[in-house]
């Protein structure tokens, strides 16, 4: 059986082969499938996005499809930049910046932040479920690390004192946002798969 992954970046296909391995199911990406429509990202909150996602995707393809939608949280921010993470600056290096730029006269102790995620995953009968997974961290003054993308150059892990983009592969997999959310999933997708 087919998994759709309703992503066009590559880093988040890898995430998710790697999250996801050992399940009876080919992975596809939007591009493996000939997909090009983009489903704008109109909800408020990241459950709907992902459920908006994963529901569109599944009717186009007529495969059991995820996605997903995912933001960082910064306390001294309020919040922000939240649902709005992917459209907070034009590409990641620009994200990047701008977050240190307005995070550069807050102190240590109040650079608190998280990234959130929530998983979808969609039938083609439109039915869905959702799993939600949580990291914990702070953000740092400067950018470091090469692996990963989007903000985690400048998320500090305190518990590994890394950013998540130099933890190795395999304890991001299992720390990340995305990692917790998609272990919720994991018992979800196989209920799925076996078609119950």
């Amino acid at each position: 059986m087919q998994l759709l992954i309703a992503t066009t970046n590559p880093g988040k296909v890898r995430e998710y082969q790697q999250l996801l391995n050992g399940l009876p199911c080919e992975l596809m990406s939007l591009v493996e499938v000939g997909i090009t429509q983009e489903v704008a990202e109109t909800g408020s909150t990241y459950e709907e996005n992902a459920v908006l996602k994963a529901r569109e995707y599944a009717a186009l393809s007529h495969l059991l499809t995820l996605a997903d939608d995912s933001g960082l949280e910064v306390d001294a921010l309020s919040g922000r930049p939240g649902v709005q993470s992917a459209r907070y600056a034009p590409d990641s290096p620009t994200r990047i910046q701008k977050l240190l730029a307005e995070m550069q006269h807050i102190p240590a102790a109040q650079r608190g932040a998280r990234f959130q995620c929530v998983i979808a995953l969609a039938r083609p009968n439109g039915s869905w479920e959702t799993t939600q997974g949580i990291c914990e961290g702070q953000i740092t003054t400067e950018a470091r690390g090469t692996h990963g993308f989007g903000f985690d150059p400048v998320f500090h892990v305190t518990e590994y004192d890394l950013t998540m983009a130099e933890l190795p592969e395999e304890i991001k997999n299992q720390i990340s946002h995305r990692a917790r959310a998609a272990e919720k999933m994991r018992p979800v997708l196989e209920r799925m798969l076996r078609g119950a």
